[in-house]
């Protein structure tokens, strides 16, 4: 018995001398190998460039130091240090958290059909800020050390999610709308429960610190906390590879997804489980940051189309690409101050969008 394909969504056939000339497609392979290409430069630069005074010569040495594991003088454990085990793991983290916010950007966008769509539309940052506030402000989770700025926003992300679904769902699933309304609604629940904290803090440190990582921050990067982020965006774009067919289908409604022999309700479920979970992680990890997950798969479906097997291609290496620079730049421009991410996203990404909206040839989901 045949079965049937998930249609790829298409630009409209274009069968008269009027209106707007159809998008340009960049060929994918090209533009995949540009951004192989340039994430493991952009890497390096994330390693070599701050403000610690270091040449491009010293700091690719300790770089090149730390990959092989050459030894190095005793005089120079304070400069590789800087190198490989502050600048290199954040210059990594910044990836994996550009990719996975890219990634499920990407996800969220077809699961609720909505163009303003992005990770944080779940309402799971917000409820990630309200544990790593309590940490931060109060003092909670003293006991894991460490860990616990990482495992309180994480499990206060996971109790959000839990949240989120126990009011969206309904006996015939989650539907857009109800998650799009309740995610909405949980988002400016927890951000007034986080807000009330930063004005109950008795320290302006603590609340500083509070305010730094509700706007994303890598500052606490380490070795230690990239194969946790990593692993749970791995499995992230695993899972969204693997449905990138029923993503296809889903973005053109329920009725033609069902009609295809794909269960709109279950594939909801799945992306809302995955999206969570990747979102919690990363938010954990690098606090709330803004903007990538809208921007990064609109400009990537107006280069690569609106077939989500290219989509989810460039967008993960896009995004990935993106954060290390925004992170470079938060830590070059106010040396030795640090800007806070979310601050750079919005600057970058507001004038990038009004462009992108401005051309006429682009809507959601094709041309």
């Amino acid at each position: 018995m045949a079965t049937l394909r998930a249609p790829v969504p298409a630009a409209p056939h274009r069968t008269t001398g009027t209106g707007p000339p159809p998008p340009r497609r960049m060929p994918l392979p090209w533009l995949v190998t540009g951004l192989c290409v340039a994430l493991p430069l952009s890497l390096a630069c994330g390693a070599v460039l701050g403000a610690s005074g270091l040449s491009w010569t010293q700091a690719l040495h300790y770089l090149w130091a730390g990959l092989t594991g050459e030894s190095i003088a005793p005089d120079e454990v304070a400069p590789y240090t800087i190198v490989w085990e502050i600048r290199f793991p954040r210059a990594v983290l910044a990836a994996v958290v550009g990719a996975g916010l890219a990634s499920v950007g990407v996800a969220v966008q077809a699961m609720v059909r909505n163009a303003l769509a992005d990770p944080f539309v779940l309402g799971i940052s917000s409820g990630a800020a309200v544990g790593a506030n309590a940490v931060l402000i109060f003092g909670a989770f003293g006991a894991l050390g460490l860990w616990a700025l990482s495992a309180a926003a994480f499990l206060s992300a996971l109790a959000a999610m839990l949240l989120v679904y126990a009011i969206a769902r309904t006996p015939r699933g989650l539907t857009p709308l109800r998650l799009v309304l309740t995610g909405t609604a949980m988002y400016y629940g927890f951000s007034a429960v986080t807000t009330f904290m930063v004005f109950a803090a008795e320290h302006g440190e603590a609340a500083r610190s509070a305010m730094m990582w509700l706007l994303g921050s890598l500052g606490g990067a380490s070795w230690s906390s990239v194969p946790i982020a990593a692993g749970a965006v791995l499995g992230g774009l695993v899972h969204l590879g693997w449905s990138a067919r029923r993503l296809n289908a889903l973005a053109m409604g329920d009725e033609t997804a069902a009609a295809l022999g794909v269960d709109p309700g279950r594939l909801r479920k799945e992306l809302f489980v995955s999206a969570a979970a990747v979102t919690g992680t990363v938010v954990a990890v690098s606090g709330a940051i803004g903007f990538v997950g809208l921007m990064v798969p609109h400009a990537a479906r107006m280069l690569v189309g609106a077939d989500h097997r290219r989509l989810l291609a460039v967008a993960p290496l896009a995004g990935a690409v993106l954060l290390i620079w925004v992170d470079i730049l938060s830590r070059v421009v106010l040396a030795p101050a640090e800007l806070p991410l979310g601050v750079l996203t919005a600057a970058i990404g507001v004038p990038c969008f009004v462009l992108l909206m401005r051309r006429r040839t682009y809507t959601f989901g094709g041309a």
